[in-house]
């Protein structure tokens, strides 16, 4: 399995937030019936009714098995996450898992469709590499992926100037290493753990030691006080709107590039 290293916590910068107050929804576009997940309408509550809040995000699915494992622990405790999809992992057999992510509340994002070195890549193909997972998500999601995840997180000045999305990072604890436990998983993200930040998990390549691990993570954060988000929720509720160029995201009210 492929993965994304993440940031730690110690260089993640963060700035004061904005003041504006606003109710956003979140609505699903026109998509073919055969396909369109139900559509789940969010309205978001004013930033001064938020406590401290949390971004679990997941890279590298949709994995009919181990992304479901996942969605069965955030049903049960009624949190949301996000999910950063690959385009070539969405085949028709993932087609109910991705819709299950949209039909419990969580977001779905996008991660590439080739997971390759973009930062290699010309303008054209980053553009290729966006415009095929957009659509792929689009089909079922009904709505256009908001965020990118690059990956390895290598990013470019091309990057940037063509890819029309906010850039999100992550803590990370590097859960993609197969030498890691869910154990040491589950330790690594609670140690890690602050208001407003974006937590860097993989649920795809069947990751069963991260599936395991969310079945602490998620209801030992809730104990904690926290309210798991999903990443376009975390920035409202800081009343931060996210930039597009020249930040990879950690944490909300983030202003510097790492």
């Amino acid at each position: 399995m492929t993965g994304c290293g993440g940031s730690t916590a110690e260089s993640s910068k963060s700035a004061e937030t904005s003041e504006e107050k606003v109710t956003t929804t979140v609505a699903a576009e026109t998509v073919p019936p055969e396909t369109a997940a139900e559509p789940v309408v969010t309205s978001f509550r004013a930033p001064e009714e938020y406590g401290k809040v949390i971004a679990l995000t997941f890279d590298d699915g949709p994995d009919v098995v181990s992304t479901n494992m996942i969605l069965d622990v955030f049903e049960e405790n009624d949190a949301r996450a996000s999910f950063f999809l690959i385009g070539d992992n969405i085949t028709d057999a993932a087609y109910d898992t991705v819709r299950r992510e949209v039909e419990l509340g969580c977001e779905v994002n996008s991660h590439s469709k080739t997971h390759s070195y973009m930062d290699k890549m010309t303008a054209e193909e980053i553009k290729a590499e966006m415009e095929y997972t957009d659509e792929k998500i689009k089909e079922i999601t009904g709505v256009t992926p908001r965020f990118f995840r690059p990956p390895y997180i290598a990013v470019s000045d091309t990057m940037f100037e063509n890819i029309d999305k906010p850039f999100i990072n992550g803590i990370g604890c590097n859960d993609w290493d197969k030498s890691v436990s869910a154990e040491t998983i589950a330790e690594k993200v609670l140690e890690q753990a602050e208001d407003g930040v974006i937590i860097l998990l993989h649920d795809g390549g069947s990751n069963f030691r991260t599936a395991e691990a969310v079945k602490t993570i998620v209801p030992e954060l809730q104990k904690q006080g926290y309210e798991l988000v999903t990443v376009s929720e975390l920035f409202h509720a800081k009343g931060i709107e996210p930039q597009e160029d020249d930040i990879l995201y950690s944490r909300a009210e983030q202003t510097t590039m790492y």
